[in-house]
């Protein structure tokens, strides 16, 4: 016990040893040596498991109010995705007066099978912001999918893209019909080519197709390699490219700010692929560990801090929207909320849309190659208007916690102003009563309401800098304007 104590110490003293980490803020777009990002108008927003998306928008409370509270910052309703493993199971029955008809052994499963019909594209429709529909290519039915598409351009006014099938690697494993015979990256993509203009074609609309959506990682499947095989009649019907992401591991490992830098550079030449056809790329579907999350790791303050960062990092990458997955209702440790809890990571997602609301473009002012992050964000003139602060130093709840000075030059105002992200430390949950803020504040249970008293904290300017301390585990959001 006392070996262990000595470490604990050592490490802290090491880690509070460590001198101010100094960012120079641009003082516009452009300016230094930094890479500047546009903004979508609203870049995080949820993907929703096909079968379960009912039940979210009908049954679960939390659910309009949690996208009420983006909207409230950025003026714009966060984008939804619908889809997932369950979008390739389901077929379309025009028919059935229900949303989704399916049977399960117990209310925490999936559905192996099951249909949805036209209803089903009208709850859609309800929403006022982008939609963005999975429909099956699994089951080698292009006519049902046809049908479907149809009823989904006639009912969803906002309809973004369409998706024709969700992660196809696994196909052969879940013997799948269309993956009957010889399926490879190479097939699939032939396969995408094929489908994207039959569809596109029937139901008459060009710029409608979300490609790709792969899981496993680029370059073997990866937007690149779709790019190069598509001739001007599929790109025509294609609106951007899709990939899905699960990093996984422990909490310490996810919420390493060095160790997202990576795992968002994988991307970086699917990104550029995109780019240079005229086409976006988004996070499809993704989140902190797949198949639902893992219990020790995605309900946790640790993974609230990734979920921040990972956002943050990609947008900063070019990637123009972030779809986290929402999955089974009531058997999901790493949704944003749920019938009777808020989950921590929607804490991270809040500061995360706090930063971006209503800027135009967003700076990684780091190198992704440390603990410490900083990311910038712009408004319409090109002036800088937030900065948010990350100090990934692990603290687990026991021993000293450690802290980091940031340092910001460059700033033009006589004092700033900002917001905290904080909890007792990286293991704390929602769902266990864990003390999470943001500015002092919290979202209630059930309601996803915002509650407690702001806390704004106010720091003097001297010689066009400032100097904020950020414990480990904790994040800072400072308003320049």
């Amino acid at each position: 016990m006392g070996q262990t104590t000595v470490v604990l110490v050592l490490a802290a003293v090491a880690a509070q040893s460590v001198g101010a980490v100094t960012f120079a803020v641009p003082g516009k777009v452009g300016t230094g040596s930094y890479s500047f990002a546009p903004l979508d108008p609203a870049p995080l927003g949820v993907s929703l498991e096909f079968f379960t998306f009912p039940s979210y928008i009908t049954n679960v409370t939390a659910t309009s109010q949690c996208l009420e509270n983006w909207r409230a910052l950025t003026g714009v309703w966060p984008p939804i995705r619908i889809g997932g493993t369950t979008q390739d199971r389901a077929q379309y029955d025009a028919s059935t007066s229900a949303y989704v008809v399916y049977s399960v052994a117990k209310a925490a499963d999936a559905p192996m099978t099951l249909t949805f019909g036209p209803k089903f594209m009208t709850l859609a429709g309800t929403y006022a912001g982008s939609v963005v529909l999975g429909l099956n290519r699994a089951k080698n039915n292009i006519q049902n999918t046809i049908a479907a598409a149809k009823v989904a351009v006639a009912e969803i006014k906002n309809l973004l893209a369409i998706e024709l099938g969700n992660e196809p690697e696994y196909w052969v494993k879940d013997k799948q019909p269309i993956a009957s015979g010889t399926w490879n990256s190479a097939t699939d993509r032939a396969s995408q080519n094929d489908w994207n203009i039959r569809v596109g074609s029937a139901i008459e609309k060009t710029n409608i197709i979300q490609a790709g959506n792969w899981n496993d990682s680029p370059p073997n499947w990866g937007a690149a390699g779709l790019i190069a095989t598509e001739n001007a009649t599929v790109s025509q019907y294609v609106r951007h490219y899709a990939h899905h992401n699960y990093p996984g591991g422990s909490i310490q490992k996810l919420m390493t700010h060095s160790t997202t830098a990576q795992n968002i550079r994988a991307f970086n030449a699917d990104v550029a692929a995109a780019k240079a056809v005229g086409k976006q790329y988004v996070l499809g579907e993704t989140n902190s560990v797949s198949g639902g999350g893992a219990a020790g790791v995605s309900p946790t303050f640790g993974c609230a801090l990734w979920t921040m960062d990972y956002t943050l990092r990609a947008t900063s990458s070019n990637i123009s929207r972030i779809y986290f997955h929402q999955g089974t209702v009531g058997n999901c440790q790493y949704c944003f909320w749920g019938r009777y809890s808020m989950g921590s990571p929607y804490y991270g997602a809040y500061a995360a849309v706090a930063l971006m609301a209503g800027a135009k473009h967003i700076a990684a002012l780091d190198t992704g190659t440390t603990n410490y992050a900083a990311y910038a964000a712009f408004d319409s003139s090109g002036a800088p208007v937030r900065v948010l602060l990350y100090n990934s130093d692990y603290y687990a709840g026991s021993g000293t916690r450690s802290s980091q000075s940031f340092t910001l030059t460059g700033l033009t105002s006589a004092s700033v102003r900002a917001k905290r992200l904080t909890a007792s430390s990286a293991l704390s949950r929602v769902d266990q009563g864990g003390d999470l803020s943001f500015g002092g504040q919290y979202f209630n249970n059930v309601t996803c309401t915002v509650g407690g008293t702001e806390d704004i904290e106010t720091t003097v300017v001297s010689g066009g800098q400032a100097t904020f301390s950020l414990k480990a585990t904790e994040a800072l959001l400072v308003y320049l304007q």
